[in-house]
């Protein structure tokens, strides 16, 4: 006779695992003031890009600035490229038609037109903190008139706990 046994029920769903993802990206980020990740997954569940705010290759995170405020070229704003950027570029799909993107930060103008012109139809971000900015004001015009959609990342996890060892 064969045993029956119910799936364990308190399992992520795909936006918490790959919030989750884009939040573990961002632990990457030598920002010392704001850490950012992304995930990009396809309409499989599959990941096929994650990237976290940083400098680009090849400069060095210790000759350019990091500071938020100052003359432009004394702050980190000319030279770091958004998580955002980074996963599309990260990429490993041949294209990023009808994908999602999964964000710490509502993106930027800038970061928006990317997710755009890449194809990626959905985004679900956690923090909307910036939404006064004319930035994000600028995105979510672009998003609506290009019929890209945008959400609020809801948990029904509040935490997950990431243990590196486990203790058997």
């Amino acid at each position: 006779m064969i045993q029956k046994t119910t799936k364990r029920k308190n399992y992520l769903s795909w936006d918490e695992y790959f919030m989750a993802v884009a939040l573990l990206s961002a632990q990457r980020s030598k920002d010392p003031s704001t850490q950012v990740g992304a995930c990009v997954a396809n309409e499989n569940n599959k990941i096929v890009g994650v990237g976290y705010n940083g400098f680009p290759w090849g400069c060095p995170d210790d000759e350019l600035p990091w500071a938020r405020e100052g003359k432009y070229l004394d702050t980190k704003y000319p030279f770091v490229c958004h998580a955002e950027l980074n996963a599309v570029l990260n990429s490993t799909a041949p294209n990023l038609n009808d994908c999602r993107i999964y964000v710490g930060l509502f993106p930027c103008n800038e970061c928006t037109k990317v997710i755009i012109q890449s194809g990626i139809r959905e985004i679900i971000y956690l923090s909307d903190k910036y939404a006064d900015s004319d930035s994000v004001r600028a995105s979510k015009l672009m998003l609506d008139t290009s019929g890209t959609l945008y959400r609020q990342f809801e948990a029904h996890n509040k935490e997950i706990i990431l243990k590196l060892f486990n203790d058997c």
